[in-house]
C-alpha cells in the first residue's frame, strides 16, 4: 500500500473514528508514534483539538533517539535527519483507535503514521518499514500471516538500578522460588494482575490467545492469535504498554528486557509466519498433497542466510546478547528442524493449511514493527532468490556451533556489510538505525560493571 492509498484509507475512516470518539465520550486523545526502540512518542490532545488537527507535527529527530534519549552527531545521522530538525506530519490510522482502559477520564489512543510535507511516508519510521516489506509481498500476490509469542518477567518493584531484580510477592505472601514451567498454580499466584491484563486487552480489542508460565522465576508468555502483520505489530506495541501499566497498579514491574536476571532464562519474541496466496487463499508453504513446497524451503533458506546479519534488528541492545548463549534455552545458530525447540528456525507440526516457520531468534526487547519486517524480509529474499536451506538438524541445536553474532558491536558490522537488507528495509532506515545503535554501544562502553570491579580491581 503506497502513501496515497494510506491517505485515502485514513480519510475514509476519519468519520467513523470521530463517531467512535463521540460514542465513548472521549475527552482526551493520546497520539502515539513508535520510535526505533518501540517507545511511544507523540502528543496528548484535547478531543476538540484532535478533531481539528489531522496534520499534527512532530520533530523528525524523535525517530533517531537512543534508548537513553540521546541523538547521534555523526555524518550518517545527519544524512537522514536534516540539521534544521524539520517537522514531519503525523496522521492517525483510524483502524488503531481504542480506549485507554487505565485512564481516569475517558481517553483514547491512536497510532499515527509519519509523513513528509509532500505526502510521502517517512521511510525510516518503524511502521513505514513494515509497510514497505508488506508492499513487496503484495506485489507478488502474497499476504504474510504472523503470530508473535511474547515472553516477559513479572518482578518486584526495583527503584535502584544497581540492585538485581527479585521475584515478586504473590497472593500467598511469598515470592516464587525454583522453576515453575507451565505451572497453573504459579500463574494463579498473580490472578489479580492477570485479570486486569485480560480486562485491559479486551477493552483495547487486543486478541491474545494463551497465557502460560515459562521456565524462569516469574517469567510468563502470552501468545497472540495469528493474523495481519501490521495489526499484530500494533497489538504487541500496545500490549507491552498495557502489561507495564497493569503491573504498576499491583506494585510490581513488568520487564521486556531480553535478559533481566543473570540466573534466569532470557525472554524471546517467537515469530510464527506463513504466506497466503491472495488469489486462492491457500498457504503457499504447502503442496496440494500436504508436503512442503519448494518455496517453503526457500523461506527457510532466506532466514538461514540473512538472520545473522539481521541480529542488530532482532536483538537491538547490549543486554540482548546475554540471552543468546549456550545452555540458556535460547538459540545460538540458524539451524532448522521439525518440532525442534533447540534450533533458531523451528517448523511446528501442523496441518497443510497451517504450515509455518517459527523464528525463535528474536528477543522480546525488539521493536515489533522492525522485528516483523526483518523476519518477513529474510523469508522474502529467500523465496524470490530461491535460496536452498541446509539439511534439517534432528539433534540438539544447543550443542551445535555458534552461527549468530555474539555482541551488539559484531551485529552492527554484519548489518552494515549486507546491502540486500539495506535495499529491502530501506537505506535511510538502515543508516539511521545503525547510527543510533553505534551511539548506544559507545554509551554502554563507558560503564564499568560490577564483574570488572570484582575480578579485575585487585587481580590484574
Amino acid at each position: 500500500m503506497n502513501s496515497k492509498q494510506i491517505a485515502e484509507k485514513e480519510n475514509a475512516g476519519f468519520n467513523k473514528m470521530d463517531a467512535w470518539l463521540n460514542e465513548n465520550g472521549v475527552t482526551e486523545v493520546e497520539c502515539l508514534v513508535p520510535d526505533m526502540t518501540g517507545i511511544p512518542r507523540g502528543k496528548i490532545l484535547p478531543r476538540t483539538k484532535f478533531h481539528e488537527d489531522r496534520g499534527m507535527r512532530l520533530p523528525e529527530g524523535v525517530l533517531g533517539m537512543t534508548v537513553t534519549g540521546e541523538y547521534p552527531e555523526d555524518d550518517a545521522f545527519n544524512s537522514v535527519i536534516h540539521e534544521s530538525d524539520r517537522d514531519m506530519v503525523l496522521r492517525p490510522d483510524p483502524d488503531t483507535v481504542g480506549i485507554v482502559p487505565w485512564a481516569a477520564d475517558p481517553t483514547a489512543q491512536v497510532i499515527h503514521d509519519c509523513f513528509t510535507f509532500d505526502d510521502n511516508l517517512v521511510e525510516h519510521a518503524p511502521r513505514s518499514v513494515l509497510r514497505k516489506v508488506l508492499d513487496l509481498y503484495e506485489r507478488k500476490g502474497w499476504k504474510p500471516v504472523v503470530a508473535p509469542e511474547l515472553e516477559f518477567y513479572i518482578v518486584a518493584r526495583n527503584t535502584d538500578p544497581d540492585l538485581p531484580l527479585q521475584a515478586p510477592i504473590g497472593r500467598s505472601g511469598r515470592s516464587e522460588s525454583g522453576r515453575q514451567a507451565y505451572s497453573i498454580d504459579a500463574v494463579n499466584e498473580f490472578d489479580p494482575l492477570f485479570e486486569d491484563i485480560y480486562d485491559y486487552c479486551d477493552k483495547q480489542k487486543l486478541e491474545i490467545d494463551t497465557l502460560i508460565h515459562e521456565v524462569g522465576t516469574g517469567q510468563m508468555e502470552i501468545n497472540f492469535l495469528h493474523g495481519d502483520a501490521l495489526e499484530l505489530a500494533d497489538s504487541v506495541f500496545l500490549f507491552k504498554r498495557t502489561v507495564r501499566e497493569a503491573a504498576f497498579r499491583h506494585d510490581m514491574y513488568a520487564t521486556f528486557m531480553a535478559k533481566p536476571m543473570a540466573d534466569q532464562p532470557g525472554s524471546a519474541m517467537h515469530i510464527h509466519q506463513s504466506v497466503i496466496d491472495i488469489a486462492t487463499g491457500k498457504n503457499i508453504f504447502s503442496e496440494e498433497d500436504g508436503s512442503d513446497s519448494k518455496i517453503f524451503h526457500h523461506a527457510i533458506g532466506g532466514l538461514q542466510k540473512y538472520l545473522p546479519a539481521s541480529m542488530v534488528l532482532l536483538a537491538p541492545f547490549v543486554n540482548s546478547y546475554r540471552r543468546l548463549v549456550r545452555d540458556t534455552a535460547a538459540p545460538i545458530n540458524v539451524q532448522w528442524g521439525r518440532d525442534n525447540r533447540t534450533v533458531g528456525i523451528r517448523v511446528p507440526e501442523s496441518t497443510r493449511a497451517a504450515r509455518r516457520l517459527e523464528n525463535r531468534v528474536a528477543g522480546v526487547d525488539a521493536n515489533p514493527y522492525i522485528a516483523l519486517a526483518t523476519s518477513l524480509a529474510c523469508c522474502y529474499l529467500g523465496m524470490v532468490n530461491k535460496i536452498e536451506p541446509s539439511k534439517e538438524l534432528k539433534g540438539n541445536g544447543y550443542s551445535h556451533e555458534y552461527e549468530l553474532p555474539r555482541s551488539l558491536n559484531e551485529a552492527i558490522d554484519l548489518l552494515r556489510d549486507t546491502p540486500d537488507l539495506h535495499e529491502i528495509l530501506g537505506p535511510s532506515f538502515i543508516t539511521l538505525y545503525l547510527s543510533v545503535k553505534e551511539l548506544e554501544y559507545a554509551e554502554f562502553m563507558k560503564v564499568i560493571s560490577p564483574w570488572e570491579r570484582r575480578h579485575l580491581l585487585l587481580h590484574v
